[in-house]
């Protein structure tokens, strides 16, 4: 090929790109040979990032590995939770298209290395989508949504090439504390480990709470971790069980309390005063007008 690199993709050829390259780098479309009209996006987005990490291509992608990525791979992912959450489908759209360019740069690294073309991460989704969905594609009976999640678990668990001993063994290590949390309580809840009773789950929060107010009293630190511990996941268990995701209502929490917060500054300012130059008692009676009017317009 005219670049000296090889495709990612299925030959074809890469006129479109070039006039689109035209456009934004008309110094670098002149040394590339395109072939066909009949690339399709996806070919196009592969061939950019080959092209990007070839030998006379970017420096910086170049230099990038797995781990490297790994941050950014992180940001793009919770950026297209906030696009959802803010209801801006413009930017969920820019959002999903950074976050499928790190999943191709992470399939381009392994070619180079000899491991997976792209190609097999696609078959081996599409072939995981098809056996976990007998229902559709095959003759299993499960028709309601907690059928299906059932069904699904036990197919991954024949699945599972780990070997984990464990139901549990899979849940992934690395995933935020609140979302691990809620996972492993769902997953037990799929085999019969749960409370049916919301109020059970009421209960056990103040049971908590109670024991974290004890551990507080007798000021020994590692019973206090170990209490609020206990507490923070008992509070996660109450969000699944009234069909929330702890992750995102903290999340909301979160804002909201930077949006009142940042009103309450804006107030400051507006008497000519600043943060930190007036005392907890003033501030209080600021936070609690701005919430009394943030309630009022909600």
């Amino acid at each position: 090929q005219g670049d000296g690199i090889e495709s990612p993709v299925s030959p074809a050829a890469r006129a479109a790109l070039r006039l689109r390259l035209r456009g934004v780098y008309p110094e670098r479309a002149k040394r590339v040979e395109w072939a066909s009209l009949r690339m399709t996006g996806f070919e196009k987005l592969c061939e950019i990032v080959a092209r990007l990490r070839a030998p006379d291509g970017c420096p910086w992608d170049r230099e990038q590995t797995h781990e490297s990525l790994l941050p950014g791979l992180l940001e793009e992912a919770y950026e297209v939770v906030g696009a959802v959450c803010a209801h801006d489908t413009a930017n969920l759209r820019e959002e999903l298209g950074d976050l499928l360019l790190l999943v191709v740069m992470h399939a381009q690294i392994a070619n180079e290395g000899d491991h997976f073309q792209i190609d097999d991460v696609i078959a081996e989704l599409v072939g995981k989508l098809v056996r976990r969905h007998p229902h559709v594609f095959a003759t299993s009976n499960a028709r309601d949504t907690g059928g299906v999640v059932k069904q699904w678990e036990a197919i991954k668990r024949k699945e599972n090439k780990t070997g984990g001993a464990n139901y549990l063994d899979t849940l992934p290590a690395a995933l935020p504390a609140l979302m691990r949390a809620q996972k492993a309580q769902a997953k037990a809840s799929r085999v019969g480990f749960d409370w049916t009773d919301p109020a059970d789950v009421i209960a056990k929060v103040e049971e908590e709470m109670r024991e974290t107010k004890e551990a507080i009293s007798s000021k020994n630190s590692a019973a206090i971790a170990d209490e609020i511990g206990d507490l923070l996941f008992a509070v996660v268990n109450l969000a699944r069980k009234n069909k929330l995701d702890a992750e995102l209502v903290l999340q909301a929490a979160t804002n909201k309390f930077v949006r009142r917060f940042s009103r309450l500054e804006k107030e400051l300012k507006a008497q000519d005063k600043e943060l930190g130059e007036v005392d907890l008692a003033e501030m209080d009676a600021i936070w609690n007008a701005v919430k009394v009017d943030a309630n009022s317009k909600d």
